[in-house]
């Protein structure tokens, strides 16, 4: 197998203190020709298939983190080698190698949870998709737009106040709208299954010119609305599309290998609880074959709208998720710095190695690839239910 160390290797994959919370994910087995539901323990990979024929099953448990405790499993390796394998080109057919640790999940996103992101989108709505008119625009309206947007409270009397004075200003927007409005923005991402997980390419369409990583956190859904746990997710996005308009989001949002998610789903424990979430600091890195580096990074301290309301807004009496849900909880990050001619700000080139991490989450890693060229998604629904029932997993 060919040594690959583009990702970082396993101390980048994993969260700061390592094994101590509980972590769970899926790998491609060669073994079964399938996808098999794991947990990541000190001494290995443990194939917990036999219990939790998928991830949807082992969210819907009252207390997930105590389930996946208490199977022990099939030891599949050691995660250095399965992780290195992921990477690996080719890969080795006798070596399992890491999934998007969610299966049967809706897979939605949050847009415009955050102020300066919120500001970023009314620009491209404004520029119409053109980055060079964008760095205009943003200086004609960020002194008009000001900094009070970051302690308004969406849907509050004060917010309700500030859309009117948008809108006396002709400065109102649909990104204004959700951004401080009653309603959050709320799309899906991926179909299930579409979501590729770390040490993979990740795809952007091959007709943007105008594009960016999306550093996040991803929550963990049941059924019933209730968070289990969480993971971190790059939410690529095409800026030029999405800005001619925001009716284009599909295309800007939904491509192939578009959706990532990992490296694995911490479930809450004693180790790890929702208000963990709520104080995480997500950091982005982005180095580019030509030499090119950023380093950015999103606290979800500001964050407009809690995880708990977004989560509330997705899941309830309005919408059921009977196999659960993944949610994107948006980001912070606002590409500006410039990477090739000055006004035009940041996009993507092919080769780009993307690292999104947090203390607690570990470290997400993918290489930027055209969307057209990156690995098919062939394996859904169908193939998903096929391959278990012939393991007698059904």
């Amino acid at each position: 197998m060919a040594k690959q160390d583009w990702t970082g290797g396993l101390d980048a994959a994993l969260p700061a203190d390592r094994y101590a919370g509980t972590l769970a994910g899926r790998v491609w087995d060669p073994a079964v020709e399938g996808p098999s539901v794991v947990a990541l323990r000190e001494d290995g990979v443990y194939d917990v298939s036999e219990r939790f024929a998928t991830m949807r099953d082992l969210f819907e448990t009252d207390d997930p983190a105590a389930s996946l405790g208490a199977v022990a499993g099939r030891r599949l390796g050691d995660l250095a080698d399965i992780l290195a394998n992921t990477a690996a080109e080719p890969r080795d057919a006798g070596i399992p190698w890491l999934l998007s640790p969610v299966d049967l999940q809706a897979v939605k996103a949050a847009g415009v949870t955050f102020a300066v992101s919120m500001v970023e989108r009314v620009i491209e709505e404004k520029a119409r998709g053109n980055a060079a008119e964008a760095d205009r625009v943003r200086g004609e309206i960020a002194e008009r737009i000001g900094s009070e947007l970051r302690t308004l409270v969406p849907g509050s009397p004060e917010a309700a106040s500030m859309k009117e004075y948008f809108l006396e200003q002709g400065l109102w927007s649909q990104y204004l709208e959700v951004g401080i409005g009653p309603d959050a923005e709320i799309f899906t991402k991926a179909p299930v299954l579409a979501s590729v997980g770390t040490g993979v390419e990740v795809g952007v369409h091959s007709s943007s010119t105008w594009n960016n990583p999306e550093p996040e956190v991803v929550l963990a859904i049941a059924s019933t609305g209730r968070i289990v746990g969480a993971a971190l997710g790059n939410d690529v996005n095409l800026r030029d599309i999405e800005g001619r308009s925001a009716l284009l989001l599909p295309k800007a949002k939904d491509n192939n290998a578009s959706a990532a998610i990992g490296p694995f789903v911490r479930f809450f424990d004693a180790t790890f609880t929702l208000d963990d979430v709520r104080s995480t600091t997500v950091e982005l890195e982005v180095a580019g074959a030509d030499g090119f580096r950023l380093d950015a990074s999103s606290p979800l301290s500001e964050i407009s709208r809690d995880p708990e309301d977004l989560a509330a807004q997705l899941v309830g009496p309005h919408h059921q998720y009977p196999d659960g849900a993944v949610l994107y909880l948006g980001t912070l990050f606002a590409p500006i710095i410039d990477r090739d001619e000055p006004g035009r700000g940041f996009t993507h080139k092919v080769g780009d190695v993307v690292r999104i991490s947090a203390p607690l989450l570990g470290g997400l890693v993918n290489r930027v690839q055209i969307s057209e060229r990156c690995e098919p998604w062939t394996f859904g629904i169908s193939a998903l239910m096929g391959n278990l029932s012939r393991r007698g997993l059904l």
